[in-house]
């Protein structure tokens, strides 16, 4: 009888394993494919205004995406009330970056809002001696979550989608970045992106981009992204979503490296 019982245990234990991963499944296919009601649509075409210029092909994509982030993440508030408002122009925003591909914020589970920018304090590390550094920010990324934002910040950036400016975007690609369990500016590439192309066209775009800012030259993005190549990515990024043409322009592999990493092309979106 026993000896049944150990035979059968492992078999019973794999039925409740595939049970329950295709019910996850089966949500998950459900979510991608229910779009968004008409109210949140008035909402995401208000306050977040890029996605006005989706081809209409990608719509439901980007509507699939956005319900599956909101049944996965959890809003919190530190001091702000979270609203409807709040999670569809976060959720609008985020879900551009992968609306056509198939990477996910698969260890995300926490977004953190502000009512303002906040402090965060961060230690460095220079050989035996260690510092803390406490800066006022709009936006972190934690590997693993939890992605933390202002939201002032954040509605602007939405609203904004020419100014090269969205902490959003800036904050969730770093979440794509550190799918690879490191934040260093290569992410998950797609399948059959070469990472020598991609390897050039960053390291050359970065060190123009830090020759710029150190000679005081206006640049396309954003000067933070002098900082890091990680940061070059996250702030070259926003400029892919709301400078398309000028960095197709000034940057063309880079472009090209991200339109084959994305699926996308907001160049021509018009």
């Amino acid at each position: 009888m026993f000896y049944l019982f150990f035979i059968a245990l492992p078999l019973i234990v794999l039925a409740v394993f595939l049970y329950r991963w295709f019910q996850r499944q089966s949500r998950r296919n459900t979510l991608l494919a229910t779009p968004l009601t008409a109210e949140q649509r008035q909402i995401v075409d208000k306050l977040v205004p890029i996605t006005h210029h989706l081809p209409e092909e990608l719509r439901p994509a980007l509507e699939g995406k956005m319900n599956l982030f909101l049944d996965q993440i959890t809003f919190h508030g530190n001091g702000i009330e979270i609203t409807e408002e709040m999670k569809l122009s976060i959720a609008a925003q985020a879900c551009l970056l992968v609306l056509n591909s198939p990477s996910w914020y698969d260890t995300l589970r926490t977004v953190l809002i502000y009512p303002t920018a906040f402090h965060s304090r961060h230690q460095r590390r220079d050989g035996y001696v260690v510092s803390e550094q406490d800066n006022i920010v709009l936006g972190e990324s934690w590997a693993r979550g939890p992605v933390i934002l202002s939201w002032p910040h954040a509605l602007q950036g939405g609203l904004d989608d020419h100014d090269g400016h969205n902490v959003v975007i800036h904050e969730f690609t770093h979440q794509l970045d550190e799918l690879t369990g490191s934040t260093n500016g290569i992410p998950v590439l797609r399948k059959g992106q070469a990472y020598e192309a991609w390897e050039k066209a960053m390291l050359d775009a970065f060190g123009a981009h830090v020759a710029r800012v150190e000679h005081g030259r206006k640049t396309l993005i954003d000067p933070y992204g002098a900082t890091g190549h990680e940061e070059f990515f996250a702030e070259a990024i926003v400029t892919f979503f709301e400078k398309p043409n000028a960095l197709r322009r000034e940057e063309p592999a880079l472009y090209a490296q991200f339109s084959e990493l994305l699926a996308l092309d907001p160049a021509e979106w018009g």
